[in-house]
């Protein structure tokens, strides 16, 4: 018989900023969160501190450090990660119904993870010192639950609860959280790696492949550059009051921090299903309800983007398929808005194959189908030709992996990664046949814009 989690009731916080401030001061504390109060998509967040255990892999090396003890390996840093995990456990219940998490591996896998896997070229530089993957082995967490309002600290069954909860109820009790202080954080104007000219001249190469059968579909990214000074946490805060997300997450790190404020869900297993839920088709908001209207029937009548969005489809149904049976489509083209732009969504479903962990079904379909390109691998390769920066973080995959065998992760999208004083954030999009350069260009700034605004009008005073 599997052990039961233990499960501590708290005082409900419609924000969890009041947690994340509890446990911020601890080592390697990590802020999974679906942006409460102010959006009206996601259910849960889920915080946590003080790891047992951390992994990291930079190339072909993966550090962990176990119990105060440090080894490296050059093996799958997924398998690593997997024999890390903590031994199965019932799921954590609260009234009756499962929990997300109830301890197990919080954090992220890097774009450039993907080299592990497939072989790459290597001409992008590799110019950031943040790991291609980095997660923590955590024995504890906090969990909000929005749609019940009810806030737990759930815990593996030997863990001494004490210490935790007597930080949670000294910070809740202070209440100085709701506003964070700005100049903590000041940062420069952000500045494009490459101008129209340049991107234009990339497209056309995108195009020239795509003629000559090379690829049907090729994510193209540019990256925008800032300096900054001060606490990333700031700036966190900032974005996801302009830019709720349902899969957002702040990540501190020894050398800067990730802010992602992610729409989009990449893979999520739950009692033996596999979801994922891939975003092609995308236009900006209207400045009037009239104007947004008719933004959203372009878009649903848009025969580019639904076939830009069915190519992805397709080749996450056969990511699926590797580790799955019964793959599905239960939902295609379905509209979704968010704060600065309206979005096409599909769903894709499989049931597990026997044997098949939901680490096992990650790494079949990583990195994402919906920001690298179709087919995936030669428009990774194409990406690395062209994008002169690696993306690091950026399009990876920031989540949790629970202890009763449940799993979700974004598409680290809509990521400003903060690195030994630079800001990077990265705006692209998916680039097919019958695409229009100055429409692509200006889709991957609105993509971003209203994260680069944000941030300098807020804290631009270097």
């Amino acid at each position: 018989m599997l052990d039961q989690p233990q499960v501590v009731e708290l005082p409900y916080q419609r924000d969890s900023v009041v947690f994340f401030t509890a446990l911020k001061s601890l080592p390697d504390p990590i802020w999974l969160d679906s942006c409460q109060p102010m959006s009206q998509q996601g259910r849960y967040d889920i915080l946590a501190a003080a790891p047992h255990s951390r992994v990291t892999t930079r190339g072909d090396i993966t550090t962990i450090v176990r119990h105060g003890d440090t080894s490296q390996s050059q093996e799958d840093p997924f398998r690593l990660l997997e024999q890390l995990l903590p031994t199965p456990c019932e799921a954590a219940v609260l009234d009756g119904e499962a929990l997300p998490f109830c301890g197990g591996a919080l954090g992220y896998f890097g774009y450039d993870l993907g080299r592990r896997l497939e072989s790459i070229p290597a001409h992008a530089e590799a110019d950031l010192s943040l790991p291609d993957m980095h997660f923590g082995l955590y024995s504890w967490a906090v969990i909000s639950d929005h749609q019940r309002q009810k806030s737990v600290l759930v815990a593996q069954p030997e863990v001494d609860t004490r210490p935790v909860l007597a930080r949670l109820t000294a910070q809740h009790d202070l209440k100085l959280i709701l506003e964070y202080d700005s100049k903590s954080l000041n940062i420069s104007d952000f500045e494009g790696c490459s101008d129209k000219q340049h991107y234009f001249q990339k497209f056309d190469s995108i195009q020239k492949h795509i003629l000559e059968g090379d690829c049907y579909q090729v994510n193209f990214a540019q990256r925008f550059s800032a300096t900054y000074q001060g606490d990333p946490l700031a700036g966190y805060l900032a974005l996801r009051a302009q830019l709720p997300s349902p899969f957002a997450g702040y990540v501190p790190l020894e050398n800067g921090a990730l802010l992602c404020l992610s729409p989009e869900r990449f893979i999520a297993c739950d009692d033996g299903i596999a979801t994922t839920s891939p975003i092609k088709g995308t236009i900006a908001r209207g400045c009037t309800p009239e104007e947004d209207k008719k933004h959203q029937v372009t878009l649903s009548n848009s025969d580019k983007d639904r076939a830009e969005n069915l190519m992805i489809v397709d080749l996450l149904r056969n990511d699926l398929s590797k580790t799955c049976r019964e793959v599905k489509t239960p939902a295609l083209f379905e509209l979704q808005s968010f704060a600065n732009v309206h979005h096409l969504v599909s769903t894709i479903t499989g049931r597990l194959r026997t044997g098949v962990s939901s680490l096992d079904v990650l790494r079949a379909a990583f990195p994402g189908g919906s920001i690298t390109g179709a087919p995936k691998v030669r428009a990774m390769s194409i990406i690395d030709e062209l994008e002169p920066y690696r993306r690091g973080p950026y399009c990876g995959s920031l989540g949790y992996i629970s202890a009763c065998g449940r799993m979700d992760s974004n598409i680290a999208i809509r990521t400003v990664i903060c690195d030994q004083g630079q800001m990077h954030c990265y705006g692209g999009g998916g680039i097919v046949a019958d695409s229009d350069a100055e429409s692509e260009y200006q889709e991957s700034i609105t993509k971003v814009a209203l994260l680069l605004r944000t941030l300098e009008r807020e804290f631009g005073r270097l």
